[in-house]
């Protein structure tokens, strides 16, 4: 390549390629074990925060957590977001299992661990809520989710919601920067 440049005074744009090929190609390892840490992480405290709500703040006066700006207050939702859709929750159940088996055969490409850490969080939010549309009252595929936290002026909502949002919003702001899960950039 030396020879290239000092013969013509430029680099060899052929090498330059060559070298620029290679940063295109995902690299480093799978992150399928980030993902689901992260999914796990997710579940688990989700899953936790139900319990001790069902068991300390159900069937209770709400517990103000900053005056009326912020409170925890237990319901049951059988809806989607703002309590919309209460008659079709076999249809956000059969979405959640759709949203895990997608994130599940999308984790085989996963090279990116920002993209995990996103997907894990989708994850592990999805695997919360189907967890109460399966189990809880008043039957399996039928369940309503426990929401808790409760700001003014706004729906009341669970950690599992709150993972699937922050999830969300990492995959625009990936998406927007041009980065693939399977670790490659786009410069569109």
């Amino acid at each position: 390549m030396a020879e290239a440049e000092s013969v013509i005074g430029t680099p060899d744009v052929e090498g330059a390629d060559e070298q620029a090929a290679p940063a295109e190609q995902p690299k480093g390892k799978r992150r399928v074990a980030v993902l689901f840490a992260v999914a796990l992480f997710a579940y688990l405290l989700d899953l936790g925060s139900k319990m001790l709500v069902v068991a300390r703040l159900e069937h209770h006066e709400p517990i103000k957590v900053i005056g009326d700006l912020l409170q925890l207050n237990a319901i049951r939702n059988a809806g989607a977001a703002f309590g919309i859709g209460e008659a079709f929750t076999v249809i956000f159940t059969i979405i959640a299992a759709t949203v895990i088996v997608v994130i599940a055969r999308l984790a085989r490409k996963l090279y990116s661990l920002p993209w995990a850490i996103a997907l894990g969080l989708l994850l592990g939010g999805a695997l919360g809520n189907l967890t109460d549309r399966i189990f809880r009252s008043p039957g399996v595929f039928e369940g309503a989710v426990v929401d808790f936290i409760a700001p003014k002026g706004f729906a009341v909502f669970n950690l599992a919601d709150s993972a699937i949002v922050c999830g969300g919003i990492l995959i625009v702001i990936l998406s927007f920067r041009g980065l693939d899960p399977d670790g490659t950039v786009h410069k569109d």
